[in-house]
């Protein structure tokens, strides 16, 4: 071949691999696809009653709306959210539905009550007649209590409600989870953030291991892959903005639970004391988009809509 053919050859093969390579990333992001961030906080301390939370010396003493988690830059565009309320006041939860009522990007509420209380049953049972309300979230304290008193009634309710319950807490959540999985097959349960697991360059701690292992066992448990960035910046760590660094604990998740039980959030805004919303949803969108299209679609919003029957709302999208 002569030189001149050869430079021209070698300059369209060198130009097909480039837009191959283009094609290729927009495959790997996957776009149009339904996107529902599982796990968002919104709040008013403008509002008369105020917040309990947080400090009025941190970042996040601030009004916090739907309206700024869509004006944010990301990686892939957020269709929808479940929010889930951090305070225990019974009128945040009432507060956030009024918020909902009139905005179709949320698609539900996972709201906070005390189980165990005198009064849960008729507010929970108020409450769940809003179709928005669709579960509510509880600490992993909680749940050992009462699965040591025996008093489980109420965890029953939400199944007669239809409703599903979140648990936060500490690397022996998903432990913990796992025995009330046992106890109320029927309840739809979320763990919370993985567990809150310390992220390091060591290898995953065994005990959460085993913890995530029992747990995903029961096909009523689901898991958020969520507060990642948080779990990396323990101890005034800097996090990572590399997948490689989270694979080994998101690998754990995702080989217990499997495509369809695996759970997209983001814990924004409490996470941007970690890394911006584009970096935390890059690192997981990259890694689920390693797993094809089917369970990019299941981790992205079609599982939550099994773990929390969300509503589909008209003018979301």
């Amino acid at each position: 071949m002569k030189e001149t053919h050869r430079y021209w050859f070698v300059c369209i093969l060198s130009g097909m691999l480039f837009i191959s390579a283009d094609f290729m990333r927009a495959d790997d992001k996957q776009t149009g696809i339904d996107i529902i961030d599982c796990h968002t906080h919104f709040y008013d301390p403008t509002r008369p009653e105020g917040i309990p939370w947080p400090p009025e010396n941190s970042s996040l003493y601030r009004t916090v709306l739907p309206q700024h988690l869509r004006e944010l830059k990301k990686y892939q565009p957020v269709t929808g959210t479940v929010i889930v309320e951090a305070v225990n006041r019974l009128e945040d939860n009432t507060w956030l539905l009024n918020l909902a009522k009139d905005d179709p990007f949320i698609v539900g509420i996972v709201g906070r009550l005390d189980p165990g209380t005198p009064e849960f049953a008729q507010h929970v049972s108020e409450l769940a007649k809003n179709p928005l309300f669709r579960g509510i979230r509880v600490s992993v304290q909680q749940v050992k209590a009462m699965l040591e008193q025996g008093t489980l009634k109420d965890f029953q309710l939400l199944v007669d409600l239809d409703l599903s319950l979140d648990v936060n807490g500490g690397p022996e959540t998903p432990q913990v989870i796992a025995d009330l999985a046992e106890k109320v097959p029927n309840l739809r349960i979320v763990l919370n953030h993985i567990g809150n697991v310390k992220i390091t360059t060591e290898a995953p701690p065994s005990d959460w291991q085993s913890g995530i292992q029992s747990a995903a066992k029961h096909p009523n448990v689901y898991c958020k892959v969520s507060a990642l960035v948080e779990g990396a910046a323990r101890d005034g760590n800097k996090p990572s903005e590399s997948l490689e660094f989270y694979r080994p604990y998101i690998d754990v998740v995702w080989n217990a639970f499997g495509n369809d039980h695996v759970i997209y959030g983001s814990n924004w805004p409490v996470s941007e004391r970690a890394a911006d919303y584009e970096t935390l949803q890059r690192i997981v969108m990259e890694y689920a988009t390693e797993k094809g299209k089917e369970a990019t679609k299941k981790f992205c919003s079609l599982n939550a809509k099994k773990a929390y029957k969300w509503v589909e709302r008209e003018g979301r999208r």
